[in-house]
């Protein structure tokens, strides 16, 4: 059996294609639910976060490194610290957890 990449192209495409144009044009109103409202503008932070986490975890020698530079790291941005504070605690952290 001869298998057409072609034909798997253009079936990812029209799946792709599908997913994106049939919201734009079936959703004509705005849309007045609070809970989908808030569930659709928490879906990037949430996509961010999961493509994130392993890397987190594996990007360290042992993953309890990875673990408490992320533990730091939130600590850090709750209190409102900078951008450049947290990314240098954090980095800080793992050095440190590297030598232990």
């Amino acid at each position: 059996m001869q298998h057409n990449p072609y034909l798997y192209i253009l079936t990812m495409f029209l799946a792709s294609y599908a997913l994106r144009a049939l919201p734009l044009s079936l959703i004509r109103t705005e849309l007045r639910s609070r809970l989908l409202r808030s569930f659709l503008f928490y879906v990037p932070y949430v996509t961010l976060a999961v493509m994130t986490f392993p890397a987190v975890m594996d990007g360290t020698v042992r993953p309890i490194q990875g673990l408490a530079a992320m533990l730091l790291g939130i600590l850090l941005a709750w209190n409102r610290a900078g951008l450049f504070l947290t990314s240098l605690a954090v980095v800080g952290a793992v050095l440190l957890g590297g030598m232990l």
